[in-house]
């Protein structure tokens, strides 16, 4: 059976675990908010940690922590202070940050928790009492000292979206554009049939083709750059409501300072404090690169998918790694699972970009955004998703298929498309023609030119030669 201890806050008495580093206020939001079971992303709670961190050190700095008064602590206190919060940052007591995401819509009960897991813990380290109802680290005069959850959790949002970016999504990335980069070169001379309107165009090498694919993929590396640039400004220092009302002027610029040296991220403090405390632009800008990525990795997921289709009645013009039984009735059934797989986190992400518009449109009022917690979460789930939907489709998909060169070929003769390179030859007319000709006798377009010496031979073996219609010709 589980023991409890009695806590209190400005409400009065409340019941918490006895063994929880927590206190009163976290315990009254975990009672509130029995909603999903998800508690916050871990990603942002260790961010929470960072921001307490770099907060602390900035108060130490500026002579806030130790100044004279009821709420001065010593240097040790300061030390421990420091060292709990690092704990956090480190990912450690991951069991003490219990809360729903659906709550408070500032983020203040997790602000409180972490305040409180903090305090407490410093004070153990520090040999006291923990439980003691007297704090001489306490969650709001000294963890909490200079902020607002109103701009330290958006602080924390954007330093936690931006290191799952930089760590997770980039690598991921990189990984993928450097094995499309690797096949479009070892597949640069087969000879395929493009495709417009998935109808039969002209021929293309397959190596162009994935170097297209390639291609986008390092755009989307450049989006998650530009990602992580439109959440680089931090609204710590603008407090409740932006006026930076009980903190000292310097607080946010020493704050982002920090966090910049800790992160190898260059932070800043907001140019605006009132746009940065009131508005999630930046995320919603941030979310908007997450979202063309997603779009761009359905597109190459789903153009892969359809080159593997067959064996025997599709496409089949590149071969994807046989992963898993792909029926419960076909024998010998297999599917493109990777490529599915990604094409579902994708759909995910598209519909993520829907909560984060929605939240950053209808949560922002006048000097708060009240949606704050599932924009974190959802931003997250984004950066996660994408991060380890790519890993996952590189090593289980992208780097073990294979080209089938005689698939790729076989269709180029066939084409009716070969015909365009008779244009300048003949013009669109005559070309037309004999397009429409071939069709209904079965012929190929080269057949056809040879029964009616359209061209001298030489010429037409030249004309109709598909390495050529691959390049510009002068």
């Amino acid at each position: 059976m589980t023991s409890f201890r009695t806590e209190r806050d400005s409400m009065g008495t409340v019941r918490v675990p006895a063994d929880a580093y927590y206190g009163a206020q976290t315990q009254r939001a975990v009672e509130n908010f029995p909603i999903s079971g998800s508690p916050l992303p871990a990603e942002l709670i260790r961010a929470m940690g960072r921001v307490k961190y770099a907060a602390a050190v900035a108060n130490r700095d500026l002579g806030k922590l130790t100044k004279s008064g009821k709420n001065k602590l010593s240097e040790k206190q300061v030390e421990f202070l420091l060292a709990a919060c690092r704990e956090v940052a480190d990912g450690k007591l991951p069991d003490q940050f219990p809360l729903d995401v659906f709550q408070t819509g500032s983020g203040t009960s997790s602000n409180m928790n972490v305040n409180e897991v903090i305090a407490n813990r410093a004070i153990e380290l520090a040999g006291g009492d923990r439980f003691a109802a007297e704090k001489p680290i306490h969650p709001n005069d000294h963890v909490n000292m200079g902020q607002s959850t109103n701009d330290i959790f958006p602080t924390a949002i954007h330093v936690a979206v931006a290191l799952a970016i930089r760590d997770l999504l980039v690598p991921a990335l990189g990984k993928l554009h450097k094995v499309l980069s690797d096949r479009a070169e070892q597949w640069d001379q087969i000879i395929k049939i493009g495709r417009t309107h998935l109808a039969d165009a002209t021929p293309l090498r397959l190596g162009q083709e994935i170097g297209g694919f390639a291609r986008q993929i390092e755009m989307s590396i450049g989006r998650a750059e530009r990602a992580i640039e439109a959440i680089l400004e931090l609204p710590a220092g603008g407090t409740a409501v932006g006026t930076g009302i009980n903190t000292h002027p310097k607080f946010g610029a020493r704050v982002a300072a920090v966090l910049a040296g800790d992160t190898g991220i260059p932070f800043v403090e907001a140019a605006n404090h009132f746009e940065a405390n009131a508005q999630r632009d930046g995320l919603m800008e941030c979310h908007g690169q997450l979202r063309t990525i997603a779009v761009t990795l359905f597109n190459v997921a789903n153009n892969i998918r359809w080159l593997g289709s067959g064996p025997r009645c599709g496409f089949y013009e590149i071969m994807l790694p046989d992963r898993q039984p792909g029926s419960s009735i076909m024998p010998g059934k297999v599917n493109p699972v990777m490529c599915e797989s990604l094409m579902q986190v994708a759909a995910r992400v598209l519909g993520n970009d829907q909560t984060l518009s929605f939240s950053g449109a209808a949560g922002g009022q006048f000097q708060l955004n009240i949606m704050m917690p599932v924009m974190g979460d959802t931003a997250l789930e984004s950066v996660r998703l994408l991060a380890q939907g790519t890993g996952a489709f590189v090593d289980f998909c992208a780097i073990e298929m294979e080209a089938n060169a005689e698939a790729c070929e076989a269709s180029v003769e066939k084409s009716l498309s070969m015909v365009t390179s008779l244009n300048p030859h003949i013009g669109y007319e005559r070309a037309a023609a004999l397009a429409k000709e071939a069709f209904k006798s079965g012929k190929t377009i080269r057949q056809l030119c040879e029964e009616q010496n359209v061209l001298p031979a030489e010429q037409l073996r030249e004309a109709l030669d598909p390495m050529r219609m691959t390049e510009p010709q002068e």
